[in-house]
């Protein structure tokens, strides 16, 4: 059995180093193979230039990535954190991936960016990475909150193994709890979503992101899931082997059934 940790935290606005020290206490508190924080973890959301956001973002050598690779060598968890991702110039909406075993953190830049983002961030380009875990005989897949609106995202990770598709967030739409619960069940596999609480205020609009983190099995159910408002950890026991066998029933198999030869048009239009 594998422990995950999902932690719904509510960072402040534009305040790396207060989050930092929140969110170093916060593991301090946890027990798990695995934590998942939300999305922009350190720094808040509701960026609207580059120049607000460029003196908080950071490489993988940076201040939060140092944190976070500590912890997870002393916790020895497997660390995934939603976070401003500095490179070459470029800002990335990215999740970092932080492993037991220290070293270079795997850094995944989400592909669909929502809303505003595009005035801030460049479009992701590393693909949908699984990551393998030999000690915990785990598949980790990555996506990052708007993600989830393309089930293409969720099968990719799936076909290349995933057990589980871990998803920090920042949602501030209702729609995605009956979305997140399909992409589970289409693809047989356990859906992790840390999502944020909390209002940010841009001018004249407010953003009001939603909670309710969840850990969904591979029949769409939820194991576990926070309420709307406030900070929380949860913590679960799951067993991979429940997302391998892709039957539901003694002729059915939902990836041995597939028609790829008849999909190929219609997803490229």
């Amino acid at each position: 059995m594998i422990r995950i940790a999902l932690v719904q935290y509510t960072p402040v606005y534009g305040r790396k180093s207060q989050n930092l020290e929140a969110i170093s206490r916060i593991i301090e508190g946890i027990e798990a193979d695995v934590v998942v924080f939300p999305e922009l973890c350190t720094t808040g959301y509701f960026f609207t230039s580059k120049e607000e956001l460029a003196t908080l973002a950071e490489g993988t050598d940076g201040e939060a990535a140092m944190m976070f690779r500590a912890a997870a060598v002393s916790k020895r968890a497997i660390i995934v954190a939603g976070m401003a991702e500095a490179s070459g110039g470029h800002l990335f909406n990215s999740a970092f991936v932080f492993r037991p075993e220290g070293g270079e953190p795997l850094v995944y830049r989400k592909s669909h960016l929502f809303y505003l983002e595009p005035l801030v961030f460049e479009p992701g380009d590393t693909g949908f990475p699984v990551i393998r875990d030999e000690r915990l005989d785990l598949y980790l897949g990555i996506m990052l909150c708007y993600d989830w609106r393309f089930p293409e995202a969720a099968r990719c990770l799936a076909l290349d193994g995933a057990d589980i598709i871990v998803c920090p967030s920042n949602l501030v739409t209702d729609a995605w709890m009956k979305v997140m619960p399909a992409r589970a069940i289409e693809n047989k596999v356990f859906v992790a979503v840390a999502n944020r609480t909390g209002s940010e205020t841009k001018g004249d609009e407010t953003l009001v992101f939603k909670g309710r983190t969840a850990l969904y099995d591979p029949w769409g159910e939820a194991i576990l899931q926070a309420g709307p408002t406030g900070d929380s950890v949860l913590v679960v026991g799951i067993d991979p082997a429940a997302a391998r066998d892709k039957r539901f029933n003694d002729r059915n198999d939902i990836f041995l059934d597939r028609r790829p030869e008849l999909y190929g048009r219609l997803i490229r239009r």
